[in-house]
């Protein structure tokens, strides 16, 4: 068997990765994040991870993305940025949204966030931030870390990669990633709502990105107190707080 090698980032227990594969441990969403998997699998989305089952010692065993990632670099690499990174996230999201939209969850599933399926929902990634990117000579190879993957609209799973790419966070935060070009993010909002297709006004979707915020915080919170440990992990960095400043900040922005 492949050596194993610590793969490095995140508030969770970890990833290893053993040749072509990687190794994390499972928990109560695992199958339904495999189905939704095998589902885009099934559909010819290329840009996610393949599930290979299970190893010896019960970890989910997934395909690895190749490519080159951020980890706990700061600043961030300079692709992290560019206009061409977020024209492919914008088509990942639209592409990935048009292959989950036929995927209809198994009786029962259990997603690490909660909430239930409905017809007009999709599960979205949730977490499709530059530190779950890999990057490959030039092109986006795909998300991994599915773990948050759940129940959302549409448009709101889209307001989340917005925020996380254009990027719309707090100065702060994304100062310290790297990115100081404030003045440039209207345009940037535009350029990356252009590629998806989402053809309303950016103000009013600066708005929707405030409430998807404003219930990130509020479920990271709520998920914190009912004894998730990656979640008071979060807490105890100070993740929600920096949600709440973007939030008081985005109420400004010139969209």
């Amino acid at each position: 068997m492949a050596k194993e090698q610590r793969l490095a980032g995140g508030f969770d227990g970890g990833a290893v990765r053993v040749g072509d594969t990687v190794r994390r441990c499972p928990g109560p969403w695992t199958p339904a994040v495999h189905a939704l998997l095998r589902h885009l699998e099934a559909t010819g989305f290329d840009q996610a991870p393949r599930v290979l089952g299970f190893d010896q010692q019960g970890r989910e065993t997934l395909s690895f993305l190749p490519g080159a990632v951020i980890g706990t670099a700061r600043p961030w690499p300079g692709w992290a940025h560019s206009d061409e990174a977020l024209r492919q996230v914008a088509d990942w999201v639209r592409d990935y949204h048009a292959a989950v939209a036929g995927f209809v969850p198994p009786a029962g599933a259990v997603w690490r966030e909660g909430g239930s399926w409905r017809p007009g929902l999709i599960i979205g990634h949730n977490d499709a931030a530059p530190y779950n990117a890999a990057w490959s000579d030039g092109r986006l190879t795909g998300f991994f870390d599915w773990d948050l993957a759940g129940p959302a609209e549409p448009v709101a799973d889209l307001a989340f990669v917005a925020f996380a790419w254009v990027p719309l966070h707090a100065r702060e935060v994304v100062a310290a990633e790297g990115f100081t070009a404030f003045a440039d993010r209207p345009r940037r909002l535009r350029l990356f709502l252009d590629a998806y297709g989402w053809a309303g006004d950016p103000a009013g979707f600066v708005d929707l990105v405030r409430d998807r915020v404003t219930e990130t915080a509020q479920r990271l919170r709520r998920t914190a107190a009912a004894g998730d440990p990656t979640y008071r992990a979060m807490l105890a960095a100070g993740v929600d707080t920096s949600l709440d400043t973007a939030v008081r900040e985005l109420a400004d922005f010139p969209a």
